[in-house]
């Protein structure tokens, strides 16, 4: 099964970085309100980078990797420009 790691940008102009198997049902999720808690009141949110991942190991591996980034090497990862 391919995993996607995946950074969306909330409306308060936040990043949440997340994994999951269907990107277009996740989005959908967060901007429905029932993703993630931290993305509840926080939407719409629009995604701004995702990976595809072998698998789920790898997916939380970079998932970890990108969390422990800071906001601007995040950025530059996705190209994101506010």
């Amino acid at each position: 099964m391919i995993y996607y790691l995946y950074i969306v940008c909330c409306k308060d102009n936040t990043l949440y970085t997340g994994i999951t198997t269907n990107l277009e049902r996740r989005i959908k999720m967060h901007n429905d309100g029932t993703g993630a808690k931290y993305t509840r009141g926080r939407g719409p949110v629009r995604l701004v980078y995702s990976q595809e991942c072998a698998d789920r190991g790898d997916a939380l591996k970079r998932e970890l990797f990108v969390k422990s980034l800071s906001r601007q090497e995040k950025e530059k990862l996705c190209s994101f420009h506010q």
